[in-house]
């Protein structure tokens, strides 16, 4: 068995004295005063210490006894104490994992109720972005519609890139296809689908914004939505957004230059002819008049494949 290191229930100076009667097997004060090097009268206050302690017998001859019929009671107390200690700790070391996932919980999600709170919240959020805004725009906005979002012109002239996929029927609302031509020529890359799974923003893949309550279940009462930081449900919002944005159409501004562009993002997008016209401010039978011409400089006679030929020619 190996001889332990140090007995911490003994002062050193002690432990030390009785390590070296265990060697000597015994000794009196002037020869133990020799072996250790001090004086006889440092080396009887040693000696009779571990007497007091139980640890040898009396003197004379002062012979060593075992340390742990001695000690053990000095052990006992300690391993209560430890076990106390243990327990103690324990203890707070649940309370503290408890508090901290409860802050952490909170610390990643918050909820917003109101129109007028989640419109600040959106406005922070755009003007703190430093890389990138992505969108979910449903039709029938709960905070603002996109007109009034003034926000995202000095965003795009900061640098900060958009990239919107926005619901057919919105692009059908009074305003808000021109709000989009310009936010386009302006740097945001805007797309369409006719129909969008949530309403969600989300700024620098570090904070979302995802409204709670469905259209149908929200009722007249106030729209709640969650501020989402960085876990495991931002990663698949994030993924949710690029899987939508991968199938979307594009959605191109005019030029001088091009000036069908827009009419052939807004035939993929499955808008119809009235709207289209309502859009461009022509009438019905100019874009009728366009689309033909489209399709035989494309080489086509259906508007299925116009939508094919523009694509494949990088027409949008």
């Amino acid at each position: 068995m190996r001889v332990v290191e140090r007995l911490d229930v003994l002062p050193p100076s002690e432990e030390q004295a009785y390590r070296l009667l265990v060697r000597m097997a015994g000794a009196g004060v002037d020869e133990f005063a020799e072996r250790a090097g001090i004086g006889p009268e440092r080396a009887l206050t040693l000696l009779e210490g571990l007497r007091h302690r139980g640890l040898v017998t009396a003197g004379p001859a002062y012979r060593p006894l075992p340390p742990d019929v001695a000690l053990g009671e000095v052990l006992l107390r300690e391993q209560e104490h430890l076990e106390t200690a243990r327990q103690m700790v324990a203890a707070l070391s649940e309370e503290y994992r408890s508090n901290t996932r409860w802050r952490s919980t909170e610390h990643l999600m918050e909820i917003v109720v109101g129109a007028p709170a989640l419109r600040e919240r959106l406005r922070e959020m755009q003007d703190s972005a430093k890389q990138e805004i992505l969108w979910f725009c449903r039709a029938n906005p709960i905070a603002m519609q996109g007109p009034e979002n003034a926000e995202e012109t000095p965003a795009l002239t900061r640098g900060v890139r958009y990239r919107a996929i926005y619901e057919r029927a919105l692009l059908e609302k009074p305003g808000e296809l021109q709000s989009i031509v310009e936010a386009v020529g302006l740097g945001e890359q805007a797309r369409t689908l006719p129909v969008l799974p949530v309403r969600l923003a989300i700024a620098d893949r570090n904070l979302a914004i995802c409204p709670l309550v469905p259209d149908a279940a929200r009722g007249g009462g106030e729209p709640s939505a969650a501020l989402i930081r960085p876990c495991e449900l931002l990663d698949a919002l994030i993924a949710l957004f690029e899987s939508y944005w991968v199938r979307a159409t594009p959605l191109l501004a005019t030029s001088p230059e091009e000036p069908d562009r827009l009419l052939l993002s807004l035939l993929v997008a499955g808008m119809p002819d009235k709207s289209i016209a309502t859009h461009l401010q022509v009438s019905k039978r100019t874009v009728q008049r366009r689309l033909d011409r489209l399709m035989l400089v494309a080489g086509v006679d259906s508007r299925a494949g116009l939508a094919f030929q523009a694509a494949k020619r990088g027409w949008l």
